[in-house]
């Protein structure tokens, strides 16, 4: 994508994640660098860590980042809000092959305001030899009663081996992505139809005795402070029997090159529990523009050469087929060299088809989204929520404390942002 040299090279500064996809995408971004003469600065943080910025710093309008790393969450809401530069027609840049629910979810009223870097749902990951020598099988659809079962039987602590890990950090993209999927599954909201609070309601209190009840007596120690980065170093070294997290994950726990247990995972849906219905999130990791930047142009060559199906191949070639950022694009789907290498791809992407952020609860919502919610105001109450839930985890709270004082606080900002009469 990349447009030759230009006569005046620019540097421009990229906020992104500490994931390992965007790690190749540092690695790899020199090819750019050679290819136009520009130079980026790079600044990788921690998941919590990059969205208080990439907030502070868009709100603010303070320039400091040409390019953000944002999801479907902040997309369209801040793209709404002027703060995104659309990337609608960029030449020569293939939208037609992007999958139509990832673009979707990153546009608002029909633009484009992030090209996503990769797509993912959620979905089981287990260790079949260990399923195998405890004589378990594992359903094409199972249930989290079947899933607390197979945690009891597969755990040796002494071996260090937990029956399932989850995530336990605090964050609304981290513990709260999981744990708003057992909270619709179980038949919950986050709000009822006039925008009230519904977290101290039955579905919540399940979804938060079951995952107290699986984390204490069958997860690993620490889990607080476990995010989707620690689960999956968990995971890849003989640690957890089973792991419910994103998609994107399976490119790594299949990788022989990062993976102890390579040979042996398995994979099937996310587990449902009282609802077939938003048990799976869906999430799309995405790079924009901030209209702070002042160097937008440049940007965009960035992005649509980072976001492409030719560094889709860079990847597939440099790193091997399995490591291709996976979710965006369905030329990667059709490529014979991915669907050899990555015996999951039709899973995940069934998983990301399949995810509808407009249908994922038992009754009917005033919002849209699956593990979030679709307003500005998200942000800073599923943080809170997190750090509530994260609390219980710890033992520093009961799940009803942690639980009214939730629902106290979503109250409270629901009320002074007006959705409250």
């Amino acid at each position: 994508m990349a447009s030759g040299v230009l006569a005046f090279a620019e540097e421009i500064t990229v906020a992104t994640v500490n994931n390992g996809d965007m790690i190749i995408m540092q690695e790899l971004s020199s090819k750019w660098e050679e290819e136009t003469g520009n130079t980026v600065n790079w600044v990788v943080l921690e998941e919590n860590i990059l969205r208080e910025r990439v907030t502070t710093d868009i709100a603010t309008q303070g320039g400091q980042y040409d390019i953000m790393t944002i999801g479907s969450y902040e997309a369209p809401i801040w793209g709404k809000q002027g703060w995104l530069v659309p990337l609608d027609g960029i030449e020569g840049y293939n939208y037609d092959d992007l999958i139509p629910a990832v673009r979707t979810g990153l546009s608002s009223e029909g633009t484009l305001y992030a090209l996503p870097f990769y797509a993912e749902s959620s979905f089981t990951m287990y260790r079949k030899d260990l399923f195998e020598q405890a004589g378990l099988t594992m359903p094409e659809q199972p249930t989290y009663a079947q899933i607390a079962e197979f945690a009891a039987k597969l755990t040796d602590k002494s071996k260090e081996q937990y029956g399932i890990c989850l995530r336990g950090k605090p964050g609304w993209g981290e513990n709260m992505a999981f744990f708003g999927t057992l909270v619709n599954t179980n038949g919950g909201v986050w709000f009822d139809q006039n925008w009230v609070p519904q977290l101290d309601q039955k579905p919540w209190s399940d979804a938060l005795t079951y995952y107290l009840d699986v984390m204490t007596n069958y997860g690993p120690p620490g889990a607080t402070s476990n995010g989707f980065n620690e689960n999956q170093a968990l995971f890849q070294t003989g640690k957890c029997a089973m792991w419910i997290d994103a998609t994107s994950a399976a490119g790594r726990v299949f990788d022989p090159a990062q993976s102890q247990v390579a040979e042996n995972v398995g994979f099937t849906v996310a587990p449902i529990a009282s609802v077939d219905k938003g048990n799976a999130w869906f999430w799309a990791w995405s790079l924009a523009i901030p209209t702070s930047s002042q160097k937008a142009d440049v940007a965009k060559d960035f992005i649509a050469w980072a976001t492409s199906e030719e560094y889709v191949n860079l990847v597939g070639e440099e790193k091997g087929w399995v490591a291709v950022p996976p979710g965006t694009r369905m030329s990667t789907y059709a490529n014979q060299n991915y669907k050899d290498a990555a015996p999951f791809a039709e899973t995940v992407l069934n998983a990301i088809q399949n995810a509808d952020p407009a249908d994922a609860t038992a009754v009917p919502v005033p919002y849209t989204g699956i593990q979030y919610v679709s307003i500005p105001e998200f942000q800073g109450i599923g943080t809170a929520v997190g750090q509530n839930i994260s609390a219980a985890l710890a033992g520093q709270m009961s799940a009803q404390d942690a639980l009214n004082a939730a629902q106290a606080t979503a109250t409270r900002e629901m009320t002074r942002a007006g959705y409250i009469k």
